[in-house]
């Protein structure tokens, strides 16, 4: 068994404390600087300040705070092929999946609760479970009363684009600073793929004509963001033999539209969702087909890879889904604790954990050096940046590319549970290694001895330790180059 030793105290109050339970200046810097996800030197002090506790727009947020989605509109006007908004299914998690909708002030009601019981809890978005832009009135007044009471939450919406031109000044207003759009193709031969209609001023367009509609008011949406200095995030699905090819041009003109940030996502589909997309057979990308997409358009602009398809209801982490505690039955039940003075006390014990990790990270990178070649390892994470979790309690696991001083979050893979009721699951396992199967290592707080076999037989070495992800995985590369012969990169 590889070992390493701790560079952060797993005891320490800041690690205990936050587990989990522009002008268009603002926006040249980002896109110009090709950097990734979890490379934030690029980012303009003033961006990095407006993006530092939102995980959805920076990967090192999105290992400490938490998000609340909120789902209060139920109606679209468009339809996509890989979409059906379906209802009442807890134990799926999609986008535009939700089990009960909300009026605005039961919505608002439940972040308050929630910001109370997760003071990390720093984002309320509302992305559905239709379009929220669809749903005006319900949308606009849940932020009216949430900034009310909780000056201190960050608003998000995610939309279409189809009718943002529209309430532009009325995102402004409300100061919502973060906005989504899914912008799947630029050329509306490829969108007639994807979008059978689209229904816009009362009509409904069907095929190319629809399409056409869409991909201009999608152009006005970028435009009117820039304008607003409102950081926007777009959204595409890779769907293989449709988009794939077409998504690099998608990314350049995004970018040279003021885009912040890229989230480039892989179609779900299943026949069981429904969706005609997986009634069809039309299948999503492999986890290496995503990624040298990814890789392809990340010299272009800032990329995210840490995105987890949520549904919209999600509480929690992201990579996490608190949503059966706090269902209407439940939430309804329960008084609202939101106290901004324990919140800010919370993020000041984050901010100052972070600033610890982010020391420990430049220290021991001081110490290493790149060799040239670059592995892929595999980590069971609890939030925190750590490595914190058993192998066996794993329901994902982080994805990184380690090549000796870099340790770059690259994806994550969802899994199921190999320990079920204090007893490994064959299959499960088997599931795991396929899963994680192109990396080098696994690295867990604990790794049982029948997991840990079965990972070597598959050339996967087991790696226990309790602490910084960046530091465990610079001293498993270290210990893995001394005793294996390293050929090319892993991807």
């Amino acid at each position: 068994m590889l070992q390493s030793t701790g560079l952060i105290n797993s005891d320490s109050s800041a690690a205990k404390q936050a587990k989990p339970c522009g002008g268009s200046s603002a926006h040249k810097s980002p896109g110009a600087s090709g950097c990734s996800s979890s490379n934030t030197q690029a980012i303009a002090p003033d961006i990095q300040e407006r993006i530092a506790k939102h995980p959805c727009y920076s990967e090192d947020a999105h290992h400490h705070y938490a998000r609340l989605h909120v789902a209060v509109a139920p109606a679209c006007n468009i339809q996509c092929n890989y979409c059906n908004r379906k209802y009442d299914c807890a134990n799926e998690s999609r986008p535009g999946v939700v089990s009960e909708v909300l009026t605005p002030e039961e919505a608002a009601h439940k972040a308050l609760v929630i910001a109370g019981k997760i003071p990390q809890m720093t984002v309320l978005g509302i992305a559905g479970p239709g379009d929220p832009l669809a749903n005006p009135e319900q949308t606009f007044r849940t932020f009216e009363l949430v900034a009310e009471k909780a000056p201190d939450i960050k608003l998000c919406l995610s939309s279409n684009g189809l009718m943002l031109p529209d309430y532009i000044d009325r995102i402004k207003e409300l100061k919502i600073d973060h906005v989504t759009l899914t912008i799947n193709m630029i050329d509306p031969e490829i969108g007639e793929k994807i979008y059978p209609w689209v229904r816009f001023n009362r009509k409904r367009y069907k095929g190319l004509e629809g399409v056409k509609i869409l991909h201009e008011r999608q152009m006005e949406s970028l435009d009117a963001l820039r304008e607003a200095n409102i950081l926007c995030k777009v959204n595409s699905v890779m769907i293989p033999g449709i988009n794939d090819h077409h998504l690099a041009e998608v990314n350049e003109l995004i970018r040279s539209k003021g885009a912040f940030l890229h989230n480039i996502m892989p179609l779900i589909s299943a026949p069981e969702h429904g969706t005609h997309f997986g009634l069809t057979g039309q299948r999503g990308p492999t986890p290496k087909e995503l990624k040298t997409v990814q890789d392809s358009c990340s010299g272009n602009m800032k990329m995210m890879r840490h995105c987890r398809q949520c549904r919209a209801d999600a509480v929690g982490l992201l990579g996490e889904d608190r949503s059966q505690e706090f269902t209407k039955d439940k939430f309804l039940e329960m008084t609202p604790e939101y106290d901004l003075a324990k919140r800010q006390e919370v993020h000041e014990d984050i901010e100052k954990f972070t600033a610890e990790v982010k020391a420990a990270k430049a220290q021991v990178a001081a110490s290493k050096k790149a060799s040239g070649t670059k592995i892929l390892v595999a980590v069971a994470t609890k939030g925190n940046r750590l490595v914190n979790q058993h192998f066996g309690h794993a329901k994902e696991f982080q994805i990184f590319e380690v090549d000796g001083v870099e340790v770059k979050f690259v994806a994550h893979r969802k899994v199921d549970h190999y320990c079920q009721s204090g007893y490994g699951e064959e299959a499960s396992l088997e599931h795991i290694i396929k899963a994680i199967g192109d990396c080098k290592g696994v690295l867990a707080s604990k790794i049982g001895s029948c997991p840990q076999t079965e990972l070597r037989k598959a050339g996967i070495e087991p790696f226990e330790a309790y602490d910084v992800i960046d530091k465990v995985a610079l001293d498993f590369y270290e210990q893995y180059v001394q005793s294996t012969p390293l050929v090319g990169v892993s991807s």
